[in-house]
């Protein structure tokens, strides 16, 4: 099921859709934007039909008031948790890891614009986006162990070791310690910082819009699979993969842009 870019209205977050690009804003900036039960299910099921809306080349996901994200709302669903029964606590596991499930099966690329706070379960989406921007206040932490919860959160134990490494991710799991922006950036979870990233992202966002966006599907859904592969495999299914990118009409137009001395005008088919 596909949604309408154009005329799409949250409850739960900002929505902006310009030049094939849509823009999700976290929106509860009093309080440093944390999420609640409904706000986790309606970002989940908008990322799951953003994998059937063609007219959105790019996400960027970002947060109002100068943080990003402070993780689950402490009132609205940490509280609510210590009351619930284990079948009510793992339907909550899997809505959320389910969120993440979508961000990376949604074939457009997603930025993460950050400012500010990034903790908890908003570590966990800036983790989960293709590229990451930051401000150099940003402070991330993946602070479940500060809360009696082991880092096994949303896929962070299989994710944050293939940004940052093995040894790196164990020390932020295990201590739930903040992260700030220049360390972040030297272990490459930040691509890099910004003292105005939302413009920079929207910068970037545009020229991913414009480029072969079928193509960088087919970039974003091999970069996940190949984890999983041998290298002899991985090398088959590229093989495979750009086989089939090379019966796209983008690239028929990129040829032709480049015998006729021109830029290439994508259209993502």
């Amino acid at each position: 099921m596909s949604l309408d870019p154009a005329t799409l209205e949250p409850s739960h977050f900002l929505w902006d859709f310009a030049d094939g690009v849509a823009t999700v804003t976290l929106n509860r900036p009093e309080r440093k934007n944390p999420l609640t039960f409904d706000s986790y299910a309606e970002l989940r099921d908008t990322f799951a039909e953003l994998a059937y809306t063609g007219e959105v080349k790019c996400i960027i996901l970002t947060g109002a008031g100068g943080n990003f994200c402070s993780g689950g709302d402490v009132h609205e669903i940490i509280g609510p948790l210590t009351k619930m029964d284990e079948s009510g606590l793992l339907r909550f596991t899997r809505m959320t890891g389910d969120l993440v499930k979508a961000m990376r099966a949604c074939p457009q690329p997603i930025i993460a614009a950050v400012e500010g706070v990034c903790a908890g379960a908003g570590a966990i989406m800036a983790m989960a986006s293709d590229l990451r921007l930051a401000t150099p206040d940003a402070k991330t932490a993946f602070l479940f162990a500060r809360v009696g919860l082991s880092g096994a959160d949303m896929g962070a134990c299989a994710i944050l070791p293939r940004i940052i490494g093995q040894g790196r991710a164990a020390e932020l799991l295990f201590t739930g310690r903040s992260m700030d922006a220049v360390e972040g950036e030297r272990w490459g979870f930040w691509n890099r910082l910004s003292n105005d990233v939302l413009a920079d992202a929207q910068e970037l966002a545009r020229g991913l819009a414009r480029g072969p966006t079928y193509a960088h599907g087919v970039t974003k859904r091999q970069l996940d699979a190949e984890w999983h592969l041998s290298i002899d495999e991985a090398i088959d299914a590229e093989a495979e993969a750009q086989a089939d990118c090379m019966t796209t009409n983008d690239f028929r137009r990129a040829y032709e842009a480049f015998a006729a001395k021109k830029k290439p005008e994508f259209k993502g088919d």
